[in-house]
């Protein structure tokens, strides 16, 4: 599945917020659009480790780390049904795609953010990361 996802696209995903994480919860409520900010490969390509970034049309909180994504972008990833959206970069799910139950052999792409704007939400999501 290594060849499957690259780091920027932007696929479908439950994921599951920090604040739900700190609640108990252990699924998220709803599938959402994500970008997956960095698909690395094992040194054997056999696992594919996922950092996962959620997209919401809803405008950070103050206290959130969030990128708007421009609208060129928008159209890049596939998310035309957004007016305005925001990359939340003060958080993130992991995931290894090829032992995950959220992700299936024929997973859909939305859509992908180009090389310029993927460094950005790179740099960002690095400092969380640290």
């Amino acid at each position: 599945m290594s060849d499957t996802f690259k780091s920027g696209d932007v696929i479908r995903y439950p994921y599951l917020w920090h604040w739900q994480h700190a609640a108990g919860r252990m699924n998220a409520e709803k599938d959402r659009p994500v970008c997956l900010a960095l698909a690395l490969p094992d040194k054997n390509k056999a696992l594919t480790h996922l950092i996962i970034v959620a997209i919401s049309g809803t405008a950070p909180l103050p206290e959130q780390r969030a990128i708007e994504i421009p609208d060129l972008e928008i159209k890049r990833a596939g998310l035309s049904a957004y007016k305005r959206a925001w990359l939340s970069v003060g958080e993130y799910n992991y995931d290894i795609a090829e032992k995950s139950f959220f992700f299936e052999p024929d997973q859909r792409l939305r859509g992908h953010f180009s090389n310029v704007f993927l460094q950005r939400i790179l740099r960002e999501v690095r400092q969380t990361i640290a």
